[in-house]
């Protein structure tokens, strides 16, 4: 089992940054690729960008490509999301997700994580 608690969201003007921490517990978070999502009112929940249990392999949502980086420190059990540029439409609430550990690369699909923290609100105003 492994608990999800993410940090760092707020309210950012247009054009702000915003750093998002995912800080994990329970078992090795070395060994489970890992996602943000976001999901604004009356949208789906979307993948922004995911990273490999190593760090080697990345995905990033077309939206968010060259504004948003994703990290992970896995001596600190950690998974970070550095959003630059942010636009009006970024406003939404954003979870981290971990996969199952036999699944090391990441994905954009909400249905192949089995773990999700609580959610951090992210609203960026004009």
């Amino acid at each position: 089992q492994v608990q999800l608690v993410e940090s760092g969201g707020g309210l950012v003007q247009t054009g702000g940054s915003l750093r998002l921490s995912c800080a994990a517990s329970g078992r090795t978070f070395s060994n489970y690729a890992t996602g943000w999502f976001r999901q604004a009112p009356g949208k789906e929940r979307e993948c922004v960008a995911a990273i490999s249990w190593s760090g080697g392999s990345t995905y990033y949502a077309d939206s968010v490509k060259g504004r948003f980086t994703i990290s992970r420190d896995n001596a600190k059990n950690t998974v970070y999301l550095q959003m630059n540029s942010l636009k009006s439409e970024d406003t939404a609430v954003y979870y981290c997700a971990a996969r199952g550990a036999n699944y090391p690369s990441p994905s954009r699909w909400p249905s192949s994580y089995d773990y999700w923290g609580q959610g951090t609100q992210v609203t960026v105003s004009s």
